[in-house]
């Protein structure tokens, strides 16, 4: 069986709207379940292959900091 989870994950939440798409961000989140992380990384796929160059560098000025303050 050929199965493509990007593609899967795509179909999944064509279509949503702003509060669809949040409510699968919150819900991946607070479940914490391993298996809900492909889902939030095709997402994070589609906000970055369409962000600017400045969105780009405020989400890893984010990123950077909250990964440097789990190690204090």
């Amino acid at each position: 069986m050929n199965l493509n989870l990007r593609n899967a994950i795509l179909n999944n939440i064509s279509g949503n709207n702003q509060e669809q798409i949040e409510a699968t961000i919150q819900d991946a989140i607070q479940s914490g379940e391993e298996k809900m992380l492909p889902g939030l990384g095709v997402l994070f796929e589609l906000y970055w292959e369409n962000a600017n160059e400045e969105d780009k560098k405020e989400v890893l000025e984010t990123l950077e900091n909250h990964v440097q303050n789990m190690n204090q």
